[in-house]
């Protein structure tokens, strides 16, 4: 590992208020999170304020190992970290490289002002490498709607933050390389916007391919068509999971608008296919056993359920006479509004669900 050339004039650690810019996923929008890092009074340690979760606590040894194996300066200081607004709540592992960062520009060792256009995200390991996050795609489209200029994600998360045009979207590594730009000894290129296209593959089950039950196919091409909801009474081994699931593959592209829309609750759901962009209908079959909580979305900070992963495309209940009551009829509110929402005692959530319900049952 190279050795750091730390600026010069640096023979006493200088400790100032630091501000780095972060964000926090709330339902499907991002909400802009300043990471302040100050000293205090006291032994050396880490104090984490602003509602954080576990998560977020746990990375006060995540940051001191990462910062210390970059071969950087971590103080012998008792420093707090306020993640403002304090109001909302702060889940997840991926304020660990803003509040590394935070704290080297707290020592002066990151010029001032350099981050005031940027928002960085990202998990790190105890070596300092960057890690995958969750809900890139909403943050970077906050981001880009609050002004900044310039976004720091995991190298595996970029091309899902290219998506978003206007911003300048870094690939980060390692907390190390992050630093080495930031005091412009090394730089890291900015990836390309990656223009978003609605053009979709092949659907795993061709609708073409399906043999015989004429009448019922033409159904299903009105109901495509129309929007409209279907139910299909027949004896096991007639065909009505076959075409069902090949039913996504009849229903009109979905535009560039669309892709996105459905994309970013892949994104918050962490879900997203290897190619970074949702481009067929979802085909969402979840089991009978499912929970309403689990259907429609629930949580103690609720999450995105299968009825708005299966948004612009399909939800398909296999053997409908054993789904719970209670599961069927939670449904009901969101088939008629196209939305559904969920409310805790922090506050309400809407998430869309646009989807058309495909129901099987035995005679």
């Amino acid at each position: 590992m190279p050795m750091i050339d730390f600026p010069s004039g640096l023979d006493y650690i200088f400790l100032m208020l630091a501000r780095v810019y972060s964000c926090a996923v709330i339902g499907l929008e991002g909400v802009i999170v300043e990471v302040e890092v100050d000293t205090t009074q006291g032994l050396p340690g880490t104090d984490i304020e602003g509602l954080p979760d576990k998560a977020v606590q746990e990375s006060r040894s995540r940051v001191q190992s990462a910062v210390k194996n970059g071969r950087l300066r971590y103080p012998r200081e008792r420093i707090v970290v306020n993640l403002a607004p304090v109001s909302v709540r702060k889940e997840g592992p991926t304020y660990d490289l803003p509040v590394a960062i935070g704290v080297l520009a707290m020592q002066g060792l990151i010029p001032p002002n350099s981050l005031d256009d940027a928002l960085i995200i990202g998990e790190m390991s105890l070596k300092g490498t960057i890690r995958h996050a969750r809900g890139i795609l909403p943050m970077a489209g906050t981001a880009r709607q609050n002004g900044f200029k310039r976004i720091f994600v995991s190298t595996v998360d970029t091309p899902e933050a290219a998506l978003i045009p206007d911003i300048e979207v870094y690939p980060v590594s390692a907390l190390q390389s992050l630093y080495l730009h930031l005091i412009k000894q090394e730089f890291i290129k900015v990836h390309p916007y990656v223009e978003a296209e609605s053009e979709a593959g092949q659907t795993p089950t061709d609708f073409r391919e399906i043999k015989g039950q004429e009448h019922v196919k033409r159904a299903m091409e009105v109901a495509a068509a129309g929007g409209h909801n279907v139910i299909m009474i027949g004896p096991p081994g007639a065909g009505k999971t076959l075409l069902a699931r090949a039913m996504p593959g009849i229903l009109p592209k979905m535009s560039v608008e669309e892709a996105l829309d459905v994309t970013r609750i892949y994104s918050v759901a962490d879900a997203l296919p290897p190619e970074m962009m949702v481009r067929i209908r979802p085909f969402r079959a979840p089991h009978h056993t499912i929970s309403h909580a689990v259907l429609v979305g629930g949580g103690n900070w609720p999450h995105p359920g299968e009825i708005s992963l299966a948004h612009r495309g399909v939800l398909f209940l296999d053997e409908l006479p054993e789904f719970g009551t209670r599961v069927l009829e939670v449904m009901r509110q969101p088939i008629g509004d196209k939305v559904v929402t969920i409310s805790r005692a922090q506050g309400s959530l809407t998430f869309p669900a646009n989807f058309m319900l495909i129901a099987v049952r035995n005679p």
